[in-house]
């Protein structure tokens, strides 16, 4: 299982995914100060359900379509607000999960250089101590 996800890691291109971070928070943060600044559908007065005398039942039938298209626009117009709130969400914690690999991945590296390092000056001082006569 824990092999699946290395071989996956390793053919993620890391680079591009890093690179293009903060485009994917651009664009996000606009996306939300776009939506954010709509106002949501204005509701019109609700229609009386007795009709007048003078409105036919054409007239009250799409009368109620719209009521009920008014309705759906409202709903769609929260539905997304909602996913633009999540869409900016998720590219701000794509960007800081961005930054600690991107961390992680530099102190990897240095500790690879470090452990490098030690095991040469190691086999150094093994090498030294084996030619030294006399002990």
């Amino acid at each position: 299982m824990a092999l699946g996800w290395l071989t996956a890691l390793k053919t993620i291109p890391w680079t591009d995914v890093i690179s293009t971070a903060p485009v994917v928070v651009d664009g996000a943060k606009k996306l939300w100060h776009t939506v954010g600044k709509k106002p949501a559908p204005a509701q019109l007065a609700p229609v009386s359900s007795a009709a007048s005398p003078h409105e036919t039942p054409v007239i009250a039938a799409l009368q109620a379509r719209i009521a009920v298209l008014e309705a759906e626009a409202a709903d769609l117009h929260g539905q997304m607000v909602a996913s633009s709130e999540l869409i900016k969400a998720l590219a701000e914690q794509n960007t800081q999960l961005i930054r600690r690999i991107e961390t992680s991945r530099v102190r990897l590296l240095w500790l690879a250089i470090a452990t490098a390092a030690t095991g040469l000056i190691a086999i150094g001082a093994l090498v030294l101590t084996a030619m030294r006569p006399g002990i």
